[in-house]
C-alpha cells in the first residue's frame, strides 16, 4: 500500500469521537487493516488509537499518496508538522516555559478569527502541546470535515465490521436452515427423527435411474469351474430399529453397487458408489433354493464324473452364511430342510437313484468336522480331536474322521442338526451368537464293493471375515481364533485362484489348515468351486461389506501375473523367500514332508500306511508351513505386512509347540500308569517273607530314573512352550492395524 507521506514519527491531525480534532505522532502502521495507529499525550497520560487511513488523509491532505491528489484541489498552507521527538518519555519530561504558554496563546487567537471560505479547505489548527487539553475546532471547520465524502463504513472500526460480518453470516445460515426445513416438512418422503434421511433420499434418487433387472429361474444357468456369487440379506430388525439405509443395490443379475455415506469437510453429504462385478448377484428378495440353482446345484453332477465339487458360504458375522448353508431359522430353530446342505443331498439321492448311475453300484457317507483354531474337531463323535496328515500317496486323510453311511435325506438332515448343536460359537462385536470356527460337511461317493473314493462334494459354512477389534485382541483366544481365520481366508483365496491357473507353480495349501484339509478339491481338472459371497445391506456394515467383496472379486482374477510367478519360481531355486533364507534343500512340493498343520510333532512313527514329520524338519525356523506363509505374503503384499507375517509364524510355532507339549504329556501319562503296575507288583513282592531286595531296590531305582527323566524333557519342554507365548504376544503387539 501507498502511505504517502505517512510513516513513524510523523505528527498527523486526527478526529477524536467527541468530535475534538488534535495532534498526534503516528506510532505503528498496519497494510492488512489499511489502518494507522497514533498515540498522543494528554492530561498526564499516553494515549493510543487505531485509526483507518482514510480518515487520517481525510484531516491531512498534504500527507496524501501522489495518485490521490485532485488536480482541482486548491492547495493550502499546510499546518506546521512538529518534529518527531526522540521518544515519548523525553516529551513527558519537557517542561513548558512561559514564552510556549504566549504563543499558543496568541496561536489559538488567530485560529478564532479564522473563517474559511466555500472553495478554501477547514482552517489548521496547530497541534495541542503536551500538557494541555487539545483546541475544540471552531463548528465551521467541523461541519467542512463532516461534509466530505467519507463512507460511514469506512469511519468504522475493524472490530466493528466484524462483528456485522459474524451477524450477517449468522443470518444467512438461519434462513438456509429455515428453508431446509421447510423443504423437508413438504417433502412426503421426510422421516422425522431419522439421521440418515438424506442418504436415503440419495439411494432412492439413484435406484430410480436404474432399469432394475433381478436374476429370475428363467435366466439360463452357466458352466463355471469357478464361480464367485454375491447374495444380499435383507435388513434386521435391528438394523430397521436403528433407521439404517439399505446401502446395496442390484441393478442385474451379474453387478451389485454399494452406496458408501460420506461427508466433505464442509459437512455436505453425499454418496461414494462402488460397482463390482460377479457371475451372479442375489438381491435379498431371492430364496435359498434361487441361490441353490445357480450356486451349488451345477456342481452335483460333478461328483458323478469323478470330480471333486466346493461350496463356500463367505462374508461377515451375521451377513446370512449359517442361514444359507443351513436353512431358515424360525427363532432359535433351524429349518434344515431349507438349507444349501438339503438341497444338495435332495438332488444327490436323485441322481444316485437314476438310471444313468444306478448301475454303478455307489454309496453316499456323510462326514461334519469343523477347524477351530487351526484344529480339527470331529462334530459327530462329541468334538473328538483329529489328526491331519498324508498317506504314501500323499493323499491328505483326517485320521479318526467319523463317517456314516446314508441312505436317505432325512438321514443327511439328521447328522447337520446334530453337528450344528455341537459347533463352536463365541460372541463378537457383529453377532452375539457368532461361528468362530470353519464347519465343513462332506458327501462322499464310493463304490460299494472296494469303498474307494469315487467323488466327494464339500459344503463349507466359513467362520466370519470381520477385522478389527475382534482379531487385534489383548485376549489371547480371541487373538488367535481372528488370526487364524484371516490367515485360512487368505489362503483359501489363493488356492481357489491356483485352481485357474493349471500350470501354477505351487499351491500354498499348507498355510491353513482349512486348505490343507481340503487340498485335493485344489487339484486336477474336475475340480469345481463356487463360492457365495454374503453382505449385510445396513450402513454400519458397510465398510465390511466392501471388504468381502473386494476378496470375492480378487478371487475371479486367477491368482498373480505369470512374471510374479516367475520371480517365486526363481527365488525358490535360489534358495531365498521374500524375507529371509529358505531351508537348504527345500522343495514345496517334496514328498519327504508328509505331516500337515501345526503340531502332530509329537505324533509317533509310521502307523497304518500314515507318515508324519521328520524330527530334523521341526527344528527347521522354516518349515512347509512357514514356507507357504512367506509365498502368500508374498502374493498378497498390500495386505500381509511384514509384521502380520512374522505374527503368523510365531503363532505356528506356538501352536506346534502346544500340541507337541500335549503329545508328550500324554505319553508320559501313559508310560507312568505302566510303570504303576509294575510299581504295585514290587510292593505284592515286598510283602512276600523272603522276596529278592536286590531285585526290589533296583527295579524301582530304575523306575524312578525313568520318572525323573520323562518329567525333565517334559518340564523343559513346558518351559520353552512358554517362551513361545511371550514371543507370540509381543508379535501381536507389532501389528499394525489394518486400513478399514
Amino acid at each position: 500500500m501507498d502511505w504517502g507521506g505517512l510513516k513513524v514519527g510523523v505528527s498527523v491531525r486526527i478526529q477524536r469521537s467527541d468530535g475534538r480534532i488534535h495532534a498526534a505522532i503516528v506510532s505503528g502502521l498496519n497494510d492488512e487493516q489499511e489502518s494507522v495507529t497514533v498515540e498522543w499525550f494528554e492530561r498526564g497520560e499516553t494515549k493510543g488509537k487505531e485509526i483507518e487511513v482514510e480518515n487520517i488523509f481525510a484531516l491531512n491532505a498534504a500527507l496524501k499518496p501522489a495518485t490521490q491528489v485532485s488536480h482541482a484541489e486548491v492547495q493550502q498552507p499546510s499546518a506546521k508538522v512538529t518534529p518527531s521527538r526522540p521518544s515519548m518519555a523525553v516529551q513527558q519530561a519537557r517542561s513548558i516555559t512561559p514564552r510556549d504558554q504566549e504563543s499558543r496563546n496568541s496561536l489559538r487567537r488567530s485560529s478564532a478569527k479564522a473563517v474559511p471560505t466555500a472553495k478554501s479547505r477547514p482552517t489548521i489548527v496547530p497541534p495541542a502541546q503536551n500538557g494541555d487539553a487539545a483546541p475544540v475546532a471552531p463548528p465551521a471547520a467541523v461541519e467542512a470535515v463532516k461534509k466530505q465524502a467519507i463512507p460511514a463504513s469506512r469511519r468504522r472500526s475493524n472490530c466493528v465490521k466484524e462483528v456485522e460480518r459474524l451477524k450477517q453470516d449468522r443470518e444467512e445460515r438461519r434462513k438456509r436452515m429455515e428453508d431446509e426445513k421447510k423443504r423437508r416438512t413438504n417433502d412426503p418422503d421426510y422421516e422425522p427423527g431419522n439421521p440418515n434421511w438424506e442418504f436415503l433420499q440419495m439411494v432412492r434418487a439413484f435406484r430410480a435411474n436404474l432399469d432394475i433387472k433381478t436374476i429370475t429361474n428363467a435366466d439360463p444357468i452357466e458352466d463355471h469351474q469357478i464361480c464367485v456369487c454375491v447374495r444380499k440379506r435383507p435388513l434386521n430388525k435391528k438394523e430397521m430399529a436403528k433407521k439404517e439405509v439399505d446401502v446395496i443395490t442390484t441393478p442385474d443379475k451379474h453387478n451389485t453397487v454399494v452406496h458408501e455415506c460420506k461427508l466433505k469437510v464442509d459437512l455436505t453429504k453425499y454418496l461414494e458408489n462402488h460397482t463390482f462385478r460377479f457371475d451372479y448377484s442375489f438381491d435379498d428378495s431371492a430364496s435359498n433354493e434361487t441361490v441353490y440353482r445357480y450356486t451349488a446345484k451345477p456342481l452335483v453332477e460333478t461328483i458323478f464324473e469323478r470330480g471333486m465339487a466346493t461350496c463356500f458360504a463367505y462374508g461377515q458375522t451375521g451377513s446370512g452364511k449359517t442361514h444359507t448353508m443351513g436353512g431358515d431359522f424360525k427363532g432359535k430353530d433351524q429349518d434344515t430342510s431349507k438349507g444349501i446342505y438339503a438341497l444338495a443331498a435332495r438332488d444327490v439321492f436323485k441322481l444316485l437313484n437314476s438310471a444313468a448311475y444306478k448301475n454303478q453300484d455307489l454309496i453316499v457317507g456323510c462326514s461334519f468336522f469343523e477347524i477351530y483354531g487351526g484344529k480339527v474337531f470331529d462334530l459327530q463323535n462329541k468334538k473328538h480331536k483329529l489328526r491331519v496328515l498324508e498317506d504314501g500317496k500323499q493323499q491328505v486323510q483326517v485320521v479318526g474322521l467319523t463317517e456314516k453311511h446314508v441312505t436317505t435325506v432325512d438321514d443327511v438332515l439328521k447328522l447337520i442338526t446334530e453337528g450344528n448343536r455341537t459347533r463352536t460359537s463365541g460372541q463378537t462385536s457383529a453377532n452375539q451368537h457368532s461361528s468362530r470356527s470353519h464347519a465343513v460337511f462332506q458327501m462322499i461317493l464310493r463304490k460299494r464293493a472296494t469303498r474307494k473314493m469315487f467323488g466327494k462334494f464339500s459344503l463349507i459354512d466359513l467362520a466370519g471375515n470381520e477385522r478389527g477389534a475382534d482379531t487385534i485382541s489383548s485376549d489371547r483366544q480371541t487373538r488367535m481364533e481372528g488370526a487364524e481365520i484371516n490367515k485360512s481366508l487368505l489362503a483359501l483365496k489363493e488356492c481357489i485362484r491356483a485352481l485357474g491357473r493349471p500350470n501354477s507353480v505351487h499351491t500354498p495349501f499348507r498355510a491353513s489348515k482349512l486348505t490343507q484339509v481340503l487340498r485335493d478339491s485344489f487339484i486336477g481338472e474336475r475340480s469345481k468351486t463356487c463360492m457365495i459371497a454374503m453382505i449385510s445391506p445396513g450402513s454400519s456394515s458397510c465398510e465390511h461389506t466392501l471388504n468381502t467383496l473386494r476378496y470375492a472379486d480378487r478371487v475371479k482374477e486367477y491368482g498373480c501375473t505369470p512374471l510374479a510367478l516367475q520371480e517365486y519360481e526363481q527365488d525358490a531355486s535360489n534358495q531365498h523367500g521374500p524375507y529371509g533364507l529358505l531351508s537348504p534343500g527345500y522343495d514345496p512340493g517334496s514328498p519327504e514332508v508328509k505331516e500337515l498343520g501345526p503340531g502332530d510333532p509329537g505324533a509317533p512313527g509310521p502307523s497304518q500306511g500314515l507318515s508324519a514329520i521328520p524330527e530334523n524338519s521341526r527344528n527347521n525356523s522354516l518349515s512347509p508351513q512357514n514356507s507357504d506363509l512367506q509365498l502368500l505374503a508374498t502374493q498378497n503384499e498390500g495386505e500381509v505386512s511384514f509384521e502380520l507375517l512374522h505374527f503368523h509364524e510365531a503363532l505356528q510355532e506356538l501352536q506346534e509347540m502346544e500340541e507337541q507339549v500335549v503329545e508328550d504329556h500324554r505319553s508320559a501319562l501313559q508310560e507312568m500308569e505302566e510303570m504303576v503296575i509294575v510299581e504295585r507288583g514290587l510292593l505284592e513282592m515286598a510283602d512276600e517273607v523272603d522276596y529278592d531286595v536286590e531285585a526290589y531296590s533296583s527295579t524301582l531305582s530304575d523306575l524312578l530314573d525313568k520318572k525323573i527323566q520323562k518329567w525333565s524333557e517334559l518340564k523343559q519342554k513346558l518351559d520353552t512352550f512358554r517362551i513361545k507365548m511371550k514371543e507370540e504376544e509381543i508379535a501381536s503387539k507389532n501389528i499394525k492395524r489394518p486400513p478399514l
